[in-house]
């Protein structure tokens, strides 16, 4: 399947996604299990495809009729300037997100949250810090 029909069919089914979600929030009077939040996943997550494909399928018009654009888009794009602040930006945004995933999990435990929640959340966090870890490492024997 080549991109452009891609992004039609992630829109087409974000859109499908949504109403579904939204007709189950007002038929569904007395949810029970699952139920009680699906809908609202549905709605979430439609909503998020619906704004990926719409931005996909306007990206495309626009540099299809704007030829100028689409080249410095693609000059920018491969930028060295533009990767190393993109770069330093995703560094100082991983470097607060250690800080406040590890205050969150604290504040959870201290509220007394169920210990298998707690635990998969202190798993995602030790991965994460692996993850970082691994590739701090990789990176200084290459340099």
């Amino acid at each position: 399947m080549n991109k452009p029909s891609a992004s039609y069919l992630i829109t087409v089914a974000a859109v499908a996604m949504l109403a579904a979600g939204l007709y189950f929030i007002k038929t569904i009077e007395d949810p029970q299990g699952v139920l009680r939040a699906l809908p609202y996943i549905c709605v979430g997550l439609g909503s998020a495809m619906f704004g990926h494909g719409m931005g996909e399928i306007m990206n495309r018009y626009a540099m299809k009729h704007n030829s100028a654009a689409a080249k410095q888009l693609a000059i920018e794009l491969k930028d060295e300037r533009n990767q190393a602040i993109a770069n330093q930006a995703k560094a100082k945004a991983y470097d607060m997100m250690v800080f406040v995933f590890g205050a969150l999990i604290t504040a959870l435990a201290l509220m007394g949250i169920d210990l298998t929640m707690l635990l998969l959340l202190v798993c995602a966090y030790m991965f994460i810090v692996g993850y970082g870890t691994y590739y701090r490492y990789k990176y200084y024997k290459e340099m």
